[in-house]
């Protein structure tokens, strides 16, 4: 019997990365199911404690459902906790098994607070208790999986390799960077291939998703009513802007985008478009923009346009990008600007809702751009941009990827929370937040080009799949 005791202790501790990861998430759906269950008021179908209205099962009304499913995610999170603990002491250094330990000592904590909510009500001071020690429960756990991560793929290199952070096992090298054919020599290009060229230039793979931003923050503000001339006219205000923000940053970074394999073939190096050409079909998109925000807007909604195309153009490519490894970080404050803009379109104002949605941009953008810094990091060593890998390491890097994504959850649950929504945006939340939480786990393990990419597309599923269950929950599901 010991023996078969000693070999499940083993196996639990060759797991603890895993089981750390299963804890960060099972504590976040405990959080985003217990926040759903308050805000649709499904407490009063459940109002005795332990068992629900006296019985083991709460029987068929859905709001009694919820609320005892909600415990008995409760009481497997704390199952699942205490084996966690277990494998930390058996299997992580100090730093990780008190930070864990702390986490899990605080769960009684939070067990005794929900038990007088569903006993006495909520009160104001209770519920803020109550979300605050959820959320200090998931960020240890957090910070214990980001250390334990650390200390299981740190190699014997990487140890005596000084404060750089740098791997071992450097991520594939590009191949040899492409020559831009000259100009003078090139064939001259056919009418769809200029018109190709100048869609180039405004970045389309960027549209959808900014695009779909201001979407939900329109959805956020106002709900079933939304009309749907305000979103075609805001969309198409937003684009345009997106445009004149992608055509001036090919315009002023196309010295360096010759040093670069990814961006090398970009129209105003091949010879499709003259810079000058460039630079008036961006003044023309930003002069649109401007004219669609105020003919069919408003006048608020066009200066936030104006305002995030001189913050990427200017403060981003010439000021940030160029000069400080924290460009993405604080760059990614004009991935915000959408939620601004969408909001306004609605109401005219600016108003915390659109501030919380924009926030969530904001973190999320450093968790999902840093994939790209590591998977082309010769390339931006070889252009000269000072991105994260290159200044501070690979290790350094992956440690802000999840710390950033570990904040963006928590903006998420905070949104949910204040704006009311509902099931949709919960599932949605906890499923897409498990899996770029394990593709993260993954990029720490393998140390990869091709985990870095894994961790990009998860990133772009995250947002993604966020702003769409808003956008159905504020229109449909309301």
């Amino acid at each position: 019997m010991a023996g078969v005791i000693d070999g499940a202790v083993e196996r639990l501790a060759d797991h603890t990365s895993g089981l750390l990861a299963a804890s960060a998430i099972g504590v976040y759906l405990m959080v985003v199911v217990g926040a759903t269950t308050s805000l649709l008021d499904a407490g009063t179908a459940c109002t005795a404690w332990p068992t629900c209205n006296g019985g083991v099962l709460p029987g068929s009304e859905p709001m009694a459902v919820l609320a005892w499913g909600h415990r008995v995610v409760g009481l497997l999170v704390g199952l699942l906790l205490v084996a966690t603990v277990v494998a930390t002491w058996i299997n992580s250094g100090n730093r990780v098994k008190y930070v864990v330990t702390a986490a899990a000592t605080l769960y009684p904590v939070q067990t005794l607070l929900g038990a007088s909510i569903a006993l006495y009500g909520v009160s104001e001071l209770v519920a803020v208790l109550h979300l605050s020690v959820a959320i200090s429960i998931f960020t240890g756990v957090l910070v214990g999986l980001l250390w334990q991560l650390e200390a299981e793929t740190v190699s014997p290199a990487s140890a005596s390799a000084g404060s750089a952070g740098t791997d071992a096992e450097p991520f594939d090298e590009p191949s040899a960077v492409a020559v831009a054919p000259d100009a003078a020599t090139s064939n001259t290009p056919t009418r769809l291939e200029v018109l190709k060229a100048y869609v180039s230039l405004t970045k389309p793979r960027l549209w959808w998703l900014l695009a779909l931003v201001a979407v939900a923050a329109m959805a956020l503000a106002a709900g079933p009513s939304l009309e749907a001339r305000t979103v075609v006219a805001t969309v198409t205000g937003g684009v345009l802007a997106i445009g004149a923000s992608g055509t001036y940053n090919n315009l002023l970074e196309r010295d360096r985008d010759k040093q670069m394999e990814r961006t090398a073939d970009r129209p105003l190096l091949d010879g499709t478009i003259e810079p000058w050409k460039a630079l008036v079909f961006g003044v023309a998109l930003t002069l649109a923009s401007i004219a669609v925000f105020v003919a069919f807007v408003n006048v608020l909604a066009a200066a936030l346009g104006f305002l995030a195309i001189l913050f990427y153009s200017v403060l981003y490519t010439l000021v940030l990008k160029p000069h400080t490894d924290q460009n993405i970080v604080i760059g990614g404050a004009v991935g915000a600007f959408p939620a601004l803009i969408g909001w306004a379109a609605v109401t005219n104002t600016v108003e915390l809702p659109a501030v919380v949605l924009g926030t969530i941009v904001f973190l999320w953008t450093p968790a999902h751009f840093y994939n790209l810094a590591l998977a082309y990091k010769e390339d931006y060593a070889r252009a000269d941009f000072p991105m994260l890998p290159i200044s501070r390491g690979d290790a350094l890097t992956r440690r802000h990827i999840l710390l950033y994504l570990g904040a963006t959850m928590a903006a998420a649950l905070t949104l949910g929370t204040i704006q009311g929504l509902g099931w949709l945006y919960a599932t949605a939340v906890v499923a897409v937040g498990g899996v770029f939480l394990w593709a993260v786990t993954r990029l720490f393990r393998e140390r990869t080009e091709r985990a870095a990419f894994r961790s990009f597309h998860a990133a772009n599923a995250y947002l993604g799949v966020l702003l769409l269950a808003i956008v159905v929950d504020a229109l449909v599901i309301t």
